[in-house]
């Protein structure tokens, strides 16, 4: 398994990482390009968790630093307008900001309904941060086999555009 993802989709998600430290950062890499053109391009999402853990710290456990939540409605117009377009979405990426990037079961929760992903085919970008300057970056994609999220080699492309 690979994801491929181009050179200029992983300096803005970097960042965006950076940008959001000490906090995580989340977003999606959507294929397809913007307007119709072609490429890939990256789309940022609010990372709502210390909004709901102050509303609702039993529930939400934990702060933006540790954890991330994306407004669901704001994610449905993003999933809408990719079918409307026809794009694809390519991966969905998070920060880890002070920790590895590994693919936590809290990660795994978020991108699983009973147990099987809603987007199967679509990759899962984690990047590590230390101290604010990234310190690694990890991709995971689903096995139905296993019903696991694996380790897959990302490969960078140096082709197409990236317009966040």
């Amino acid at each position: 398994m690979t994801c491929v993802i181009h050179k200029n989709c992983l300096d803005e998600i970097f960042i965006h990482a950076m940008e959001a430290y000490p906090e995580e950062c989340c977003g999606i890499i959507i294929d397809g390009g913007v307007n119709g053109g072609a490429g890939q391009f990256v789309l940022r999402f609010q990372n709502i968790q210390n909004r709901l853990h102050e509303e609702d710290p039993l529930r939400y456990p934990f702060s933006a630093s540790i954890a991330y939540t994306v407004d669901r409605a704001e994610a449905e117009r993003a999933f809408s307008s990719i079918k409307e377009n026809g794009q694809t979405l390519t991966a969905f990426y998070h920060s880890h900001p002070d920790h590895p990037a590994y693919f936590s079961e809290e990660d795994k929760a978020a991108q699983t309904v009973f147990g099987e992903p809603e987007f199967p085919d679509t990759a899962q970008i984690v990047i590590a941060l230390c101290g604010g300057a990234i310190s690694g970056i990890k991709c995971y994609k689903w096995d139905p086999r296993t019903k696991e999220f694996s380790e897959c080699r990302m490969k960078v492309g140096f082709t197409g555009d990236c317009n966040s």
